[in-house]
């Protein structure tokens, strides 16, 4: 398909840890509706096949650290001067470098899981406000996880940070009304290289723990952003909608 013959939604939106797994999964779908994108990731190689993957004539990328300041900095001012606004942010970026029981769990480690999934969601919340929302309005999707909304056994610096991201949520969502809607969204185990800890060599025996029998894949999550981000969810502020296959529903007695 040509650049003439793409559709256009005359949107910007800017997704973090893009480069592969959920954060491109979302990335696809915001490119699949017309919006132009900016990509970021750690990796300038990944990010860059990222690119080309999705289109570089809809897409750029902006290689750096989550948490980094100066790198949130130069991802909001790069979509500004490559596009000239920013509608929609998507904090993907995420890290979970320890499992183990949370009594084990080295602070310094729980220090860095904060930084790079909490308040590098926060800092380039506040870099897009200041850049374009503020003004002109748009949305904002944080993905946290099922583990910040119940217990998780043994990535418990995980699941703390992803609770923290839904409080998150709310907070922004009540400041930054109405001009700017907050959602998150909390998904179950999906098919990614970051999750392959949770069932690698083992993926029928999770899956068959789902109701629906089946793990979670990118465009799963992909898809529920583009809802999030679009105008058919435009009543919808301060929300978690948890992506989880109907696992949830094994939670209760009997």
């Amino acid at each position: 398909m040509t650049e003439q013959q793409r559709p256009d939604s005359g949107e910007v939106a800017l997704v973090t840890g893009a480069s592969r797994g959920i954060g491109y999964g979302i990335a696809a779908a915001l490119v699949a509706r017309g919006d132009r994108v900016c990509v970021t990731g750690r990796g300038e190689e990944a990010l860059q096949e990222a690119v080309e993957r999705l289109g570089s004539d809809r897409v750029i990328g902006v290689a750096g650290k989550a948490h980094d300041e100066d790198h949130q900095a130069a991802a909001v001012a790069a979509t500004m001067e490559a596009f000239g606004r920013v509608d929609h942010l998507v904090n993907n970026a995420g890290t979970n470098p320890v499992f183990g029981p949370i009594a084990e769990l080295d602070l310094n480690v729980a220090r860095k899981v904060y930084d790079t999934n909490v308040l590098s969601a926060l800092g380039f919340a506040q870099q897009t406000w200041r850049a374009w929302q503020k003004e002109h309005g748009g949305t904002i999707v944080n993905i946290a996880s099922l583990a910040g909304i119940s217990a998780s056994p043994f990535i418990g610096a995980y699941g703390m940070s992803k609770a923290a991201m839904v409080n998150l949520t709310l907070q922004l969502a009540h400041e930054f009304a109405p001009k700017v809607r907050v959602n998150a969204l909390a998904p179950a185990v999906v098919k990614t290289k970051f999750a392959e800890a949770l069932y690698e060599g083992r993926e029928a025996e999770v899956a068959a723990t789902y109701p629906l029998g089946r793990l979670g894949v990118p465009e799963d999550i992909g898809g529920a952003a583009e809802f999030l981000t679009s105008d058919r969810s435009g009543w919808i502020t301060g929300q978690t909608l948890v992506l989880d296959g109907g696992i949830f529903l094994n939670a209760g007695v009997g």
